[in-house]
């Protein structure tokens, strides 16, 4: 047992106060209740909030923050959460909506405590990668060993803990679906303390780390699939709430929705969607899981249209459904795939139902359920699931359990006959019968149904093979076998479904950004989407964490980046403009150290730099490219001079020139160009981003110079 203040003080406290609210008939009546009850805590003294470790890991703030310092005098919300868990992703919208309602000013702050379930998650990159893609903009704090979670006795996720400006315990609130509760707990405490003018207006210091990132053709890529000829691609740009329909050859052809997030049918130009996921793709119509719309949408690429198909646009709770279209609601859509039920070919979107833990059927066309009952086209129904989150199988499809499914792969023919589900809180890949709907393990998690900690990276056979949160499964009819985005352990896995064997095709394990001619070396970054295309030579892999597609090639064992072609006719390209925040320098840039030049005080250093890019490759205009020159050490070299700019053209020369003041500080210095360039390539490689920086060291002579002093460069990428 934890010791100090913890949430089993708080509540029986607070269990009163509940109870009180439910039978409370008005709006004021219950804001009376919660003043009245913040009255009584202030004589607490058994309630003050321990304070967070010192030296952990913060993000989106400008250092590590206490109750005692920078959260005095604010009211503090605190969300346990770990990002892999869907009903931690269900409560951000009430989190942006108490955002937006009130400011730090107000005297309002809401930091994220991530408390990781998986080892992955523990890691802070990959914290940060989670905090991008949700667009938290709020403080953070990698708590990957949960020590306040032990010392406060938090026992689930998502956990909602209210504190107030002393530091004293005030609320609670377990799971999901407490909007309108924690809206009167934030509004009447925020009221209680500014009467009493405990409130203080500072800021907290939020520095957002997305405001750093340059900008990219892809931002967290969900899922991808093939058409049937294999001509066509679909890809969930899942962080620029849009998808993309790209040629075999790379060339952009559609893009509907973003950048922005919204929700809206209509022309293709005018289409909005949420962080979609699951793609599905036949001749010229695309299946979208709307994911955070909680819809399923329908781009029809020879009409030039989206529709919606299914769906309310907010969360539902039906695990029942049976509903037709807009009166059907849903929730958490992850994965779709094609396939039939009882009916002609393809009358039957499977739908991944991540946020009811189940799978679902919406019917394109007449068909028949699970032992025999009819359904008509139109109509979204649970087709296996009791909706309770457990690793549960059965030959009764509505008594079996998943865990947040959020992949799908269908294989008809026999002797399989069934859909293969990742099941990635149970870190298991699962079959479900299409004839009676069965559900049956096949690789990973354990014996025990309630044990969702089952997860390792293990290859082996059935239950002795272990996986760590899967979120993708493609199926091959050409090999009859299933390929597994091991998504934590950043690996592709491989399964015969006969002999339950798993093991790993690609990947080291460890996460990271790297292709070439060795399976075994190559490295991804929770790769959360996968397809199989070309006739089952290619399996296409949506890297998430790397913002970008990959293809393995199954013949030569040879990964490559699937380089997206920048010229869409649907897009304009954008003007190049110099970047507000020139970005970081990454790893493994090209660095080249000049030789030393002499130079006189009051004479210009022009630095001229040819480059060239790969044969056949041109600059990205949505991504702009650009240059900074620094002096880091020598600051006094550039004084108040233009120091960034943008590159729009690599025809001529780069020319950067700088005036050397009249005083020198001393008579040995350097300057530093440094470029950042996007470019796609006319075959095989996608979008990618090249960066060097150009070291030039400086002997200053103090005698009084005139004219230029031209250093030229030439640079290959």
């Amino acid at each position: 047992m934890a010791s100090g203040c913890s949430l089993s003080t708080l509540f029986p406290l607070q269990s009163v106060l509940d109870c009180a609210l439910n039978d409370a008939a008005t709006q004021e009546s219950m804001e009376a209740l919660v003043y009245e009850y913040l009255r009584d805590m202030d004589e607490r003294e058994d309630l003050k909030m321990p304070d967070f470790e010192t030296g952990l890991e913060w993000l989106n703030t400008e250092g590590p923050l206490s109750f005692d310092r920078e959260l005095a005098g604010k009211v503090v919300l605190l969300d346990f959460f770990t990002y892999c868990c869907i009903n931690c992703m269900h409560i951000l919208p009430d989190l942006h909506h108490l955002e937006q309602k009130h400011s730090v000013q107000d005297g309002l702050v809401i930091v994220g405590v991530h408390s990781a379930k998986f080892p992955n998650e523990k890691v802070l990159d990959n914290v940060r990668s989670a905090v991008l893609r949700y667009d938290l903009r709020h403080p953070v704090v990698n708590d990957g060993e949960a020590l306040l979670w032990n010392r406060l006795e938090v026992s689930c996720w998502p956990t909602l803990v209210l504190v107030g400006p002393r530091g004293n315990l005030l609320f609670a609130l377990v799971g999901e679906g407490h909007r309108h509760r924690l809206m009167l707990f934030a509004d009447v405490s925020l009221r209680y303390y500014g009467d009493k003018r405990l409130l203080r207006a500072h800021p907290v210091g939020v520095k957002l780390y997305r405001d750093s990132l340059p900008p990219s053709i892809l931002s967290f890529p969900g899922k991808v699939c093939a058409d049937r000829t294999g001509d066509r691609l679909a890809i969930a740009d899942t962080g620029h709430h849009r998808v993309l329909v790209v040629s075999s050859t790379r060339r952009l052809l559609h893009v509907v929705g973003g950048p922005e997030s919204g929700r809206r049918d209509g022309a293709l130009s005018e289409a909005s969607f949420n962080s979609p996921q699951g793609v599905a793709m036949k001749g010229d119509v695309v299946y979208v899981a709307d994911t955070e719309n909680h819809l399923i949408r329908k781009i029809d690429l020879s009409e030039g249209r989206v529709s919606t198909l299914a769906g309310l646009g907010v969360q539902g709770t039906d695990k029942d459904g049976g509903g037709v279209g807009d009166r059907q609601p849903i929730s958490s859509p992850w994965d779709l795939v094609l396939g039939s039920a009882g009916g002609a070919e393809d009358n039957v979107l499977w739908v991944a139902m991540a946020g009811t833990h189940q799978i679902w059927a919406l019917f394109l066309a007449d068909g028949k359920l699970p032992r025999g009952s009819e359904s008509k086209a139109g109509t979204c129904v649970r087709w296996a699931g009791s909706g309770s989150e457990e690793n549960r199988n059965n030959a009764y499809p509505h008594k079996a359990g998943f865990a947040q499914p959020s992949g799908l792969a269908a294989a008809p023919e026999e002797p399989w006959s069934c859909l293969f589900v990742a099941d990635s809180e149970s870190s298991t890949v699962r079959t479900l019968a299409l004839k009676d709907g069965a559900v049956k393990p096949l690789v990973g998690g354990g014996r025990d149904p309630t044990n969702l900690f089952a997860f390792g990276d293990v290859d082996g056979k059935g239950l002795e093979a272990k996986l760590q949160h899967p979120l993708g499964v493609a199926w091959s009819p050409q090999r009859n076998l299933l390929y597994v985005a091991d998504s934590y352990n950043h690996k592709i896995k491989v399964v015969d479904p006969q002999t339950k064997q798993c093991s790993t095709l690609a990947g080291t394990g460890e996460a990271g950004d790297a292709t070439g001619p060795d399976f075994v070396t190559c490295r991804f970054n929770e790769p959360g989407g996968i397809c199989v295309g070309a006739g089952g030579q290619l399996l296409y892999v949506a890297d998430t964490n790397n913002h970008r597609v990959k293809i393995l090639d199954l013949r030569s064992k040879t990964v490559s980046p699937f380089v997206i072609s920048s010229d869409c006719p649907d897009t304009a390209p954008a003007k190049a403009e110099p970047p507000a925040a020139t970005p970081k320098m990454p790893r493994g840039a090209v660095r080249i150290d000049m030789p030393p030049v002499s130079v006189c005080v009051g004479q210009t250093v022009v630095m001229s730099l040819a480059l060239s890019l790969p044969k056949g490759a041109k600059l990205t205009d949505e991504a702009p490219s650009c240059w900074a020159l620094s002096a880091e050490g020598d600051e006094w070299l550039l004084g108040a001079q233009a120091v960034t700019g943008a590159i729009a053209d690599l025809s001529k020369p780069l020319r950067v020139a700088t005036k050397l003041p009249e005083a020198p500080k001393q008579l040995r210095a350097g300057l530093t160009l440094s470029v950042w360039l996007y470019f796609c390539t006319a075959e095989g490689g996608a979008c990618t981003m090249r960066a060097a920086a150009f070291y030039q060291p400086l002997q200053i002579s103090d005698i009084h110079g005139t004219g230029e002093v031209t250093v030229t460069l030439t640079h290959s990428l």
